[in-house]
């Protein structure tokens, strides 16, 4: 096991598949974030059908693995649609996209809707004795302080989605992991690989971790001013 070895000849490699798990992960943390937010407010519906369209999507994604779901949105879709269309094609990349966003809005959908739950009532209905509406209400008075609360949960979720990419290895997906195989496929470093491959993730995360933890502490000081 030559650490230095493996360094120098699969870095260029792993530099690869860093570049497209860090470019899938900003993008399904973007959609996820969308997803979540639309599927938390149509799950605050007065109307029972957005309700339960949104609690259905929730129940699926949270009670399916993710790498059940990768392989369902990469084989089995296309297989349906194909029937109708027989030249459709979707690439790893678009279905490692999907699979993640949808899997990260969900989760995130719950974080909006505990931190709208978690907002002072007595806020909201002070706004709307002034004769704000419910819509104003919520745009100006609870999504402000709900995004403010769910800050923590959101970094959290961000993190996992990010580990998450390596599960989309199992599709083809061209990410950090695949490359990695691919370099021990010839060169049979597993120990040194891998590891050099965790220490990628650990940065990652770790500068995640300190940007969290900076706009926390931005949040606490704005709480004690007021």
């Amino acid at each position: 096991m030559n650490l230095t070895r493996t360094f120098t000849e699969a870095t260029p490699l792993l530099l690869q598949g860093l570049r497209i798990t860090v470019l899938i992960s900003v993008l399904a943390i973007l959609f996820g974030t969308l997803i979540g937010f639309f599927s938390c407010l149509i799950g605050l519906s007065k109307l029972r059908g957005l309700r339960e369209i949104s609690a259905v999507y929730i129940w699926i994604i949270r009670g399916t693995p993710m790498i059940v779901q990768a392989f369902i949105v990469y084989f089995g879709f296309p297989q349906l649609i194909q029937m109708f269309n027989p030249a459709f094609r979707i690439s790893a990349f678009t279905a490692g996209l999907v699979t993640l966003s949808l899997n990260a809005g969900a989760y995130i959908s719950e974080i909006f809707r505990g931190g709208i739950s978690a907002v002072d009532k007595g806020q909201i209905e002070a706004a709307r004795s002034l004769g704000l509406s419910r819509s104003i209400t919520m745009v100006r008075v609870t999504l402000p302080q709900a995004i403010k609360i769910a800050i923590p949960s959101m970094v959290n979720q961000f993190i996992i989605t990010i580990k998450d990419t390596s599960i989309l290895s199992v599709i083809g997906l061209a990410d950090i992991v695949n490359k990695a195989k691919v370099y021990v496929g010839a060169s049979y470093q597993f120990f040194t690989t891998y590891i050099l491959v965790a220490v990628y993730y650990l940065v990652i995360i770790s500068v995640l971790m300190l940007v969290s933890q900076r706009v926390e502490k931005r949040f606490n000081y704005e709480r004690k001013k007021l």
